[in-house]
């Protein structure tokens, strides 16, 4: 009765040595909560690229009372559950435009030779997956994801609709049984690696030793996934509504951007909804790129609008493209606020959902001062209804009258010490992943 059979769930992570998480076991359960289930909580980052036109983005008033700027109106619906986020920066992605994308989610340093590190939602995941289908899901144009696993691997990430539906709700073609076979070969392998790997660890040095443990990091993550996957080959696949695969089984050409993102959206709705996974990343593009806009009578990529050099028509397209994107994340928010899970809750209410760039100035590549919105959340412990302005305290205020002086601002911290890892840090453990630190944080970030 004294409980004292328990086993830290924190003790038992570190004694593996590694990022794996393991379910929660009864030999980590308290008495008094044997047979409860802790509530879903969800994740879902959404990344548009080359930052924003930030004269019309930046909201000047900090805390309770400020006003929504013209980029981002479309979320004034939405006042209450979001929480836009001024002066942020990621220290290893100042002077390094190229890789903004690449360390949104992870707050790495990526110089010629370093690998990434793990991505916040590749961690939160695998505190999540033991209860779901999938381990997360990775939406991304061009493949290029914004997850990144323990071993610094990029996770290859799905654009056609109708694609992502057949992975989330669709059982494979070749049937079950093939499957499994399939399952159980890479078993084998994984298996085979280890063998071999334990027969030359007692003969390297202590760098080769970091380094095989980096990979065997990799192949035990890939074989607890493998597994769960058998697993659930037996677990018949959820129905889905006629509506709802009318809405999201089918493939829209991303030159009708509008309709594109809003499926991609209600996937993700549908996705959490069905518990097929609790974390999803959504890249609408890549630095070099970013969808154009035809419905709108924009022609040209984000980057090209990006480097506007100061153009007049330039600027205004890209501060309609930044409202166009709000417009659909708030499309998402109103979904996840309109659809309910199996305990019949709001999913926003389980669900936080960070949006924003790796970039602030695209012009100039500035990474200082990011554009980011956090939403929802609320049964997280999350509280919104203010501008939360890491900048206060450490500049002389906004001249959005004087772009030169702004600019500076979207180039280099005011705030050197809000590192963007502290807001990663703290969704985090809003998500249950037990950990005082992640990549560069130096603390973590009121939200509560």
């Amino acid at each position: 009765m004294t409980e004292s059979w328990l086993i830290d769930r924190r003790h038992a992570l570190r004694g593996l040595g590694s990022f794996i998480a393991l379910p929660l076991l009864n030999c980590m359960r308290p008495l008094h909560a044997a047979g409860e289930t802790p509530p879903p909580r969800r994740s879902a980052f959404i990344y548009i690229p080359n930052g924003v036109n930030t004269l019309d983005y930046q909201i000047t008033m900090p805390g309770e009372d400020y006003t929504f700027s013209r980029s981002l109106k479309p979320l004034e619906k939405h006042r209450g559950v979001v929480t836009p986020i001024s002066g942020l920066h990621h220290p290893g992605g100042l002077g390094h435009h190229h890789n903004c994308q690449k360390i949104w989610l992870t707050g790495g340093q990526l110089g010629p030779t370093d690998r990434n590190i793990i991505s916040v939602d590749q961690q939160m995941a695998e505190v999540t997956s033991p209860h779901t289908r999938f381990h997360s899901l990775e939406v991304a144009n061009k493949g290029e994801s914004l997850a990144w696993t323990a071993d610094g691997i990029r996770l290859p990430g799905m654009s056609r609709c109708s694609e992502i539906f057949a992975h989330l709700f669709e059982e494979p073609k070749s049937g079950t049984a093939a499957q499994r076979r399939a399952l159980r070969r890479k078993g084998s392998v994984l298996d085979a690696n280890l063998e071999e790997v334990r027969s030359i660890e007692s003969k390297i040095g202590a760098e080769d030793k970091g380094r095989l443990n980096q990979y065997l990091t990799s192949v035990r993550e890939t074989e607890i996934r493998t597994k769960r996957a058998d697993a659930w080959l037996d677990v018949p696949r959820p129905e889905i509504a006629g509506s709802d695969r009318q809405r999201t089984n089918r493939d829209i050409p991303q030159a009708q951007a509008g309709e594109y993102f809003r499926t991609i959206y209600d996937l993700i709705v549908l996705a959490f909804q069905t518990d097929a996974t609790r974390v999803v990343t959504f890249s609408s593009g890549m630095e070099g790129q970013g969808l154009a806009i035809p419905e709108l009578g924009i022609s040209q990529s984000r980057h090209e609008l990006s480097h506007h050099n100061g153009d007049p028509g330039h600027m205004e397209k890209l501060t309609m493209s930044d409202a166009f994107s709000v417009e659909q994340f708030s499309y998402f928010l109103t979904r996840l606020a309109e659809t309910p899970d199996s305990n019949g809750r709001p999913l926003l209410e389980s669900t936080m959902s960070l949006f924003g760039s790796g970039m602030a100035y695209g012009h100039s590549h500035g990474n200082a001062n990011l554009p980011l919105v956090l939403a929802g959340g609320s049964a997280c412990g999350l509280k919104h209804g203010r501008h939360r302005d890491l900048n206060q305290g450490h500049f002389d205020g906004y001249q959005l009258d004087n772009p030169g002086h702004h600019y500076r601002l979207c180039g280099r911290p005011a705030n050197a010490n809000a590192h963007m890892s502290n807001l990663l840090l703290t969704m985090a453990q809003k998500m249950g992943v037990e950990t005082d630190r992640f990549a560069d944080s130096n603390s973590e970030l009121d939200l509560g």
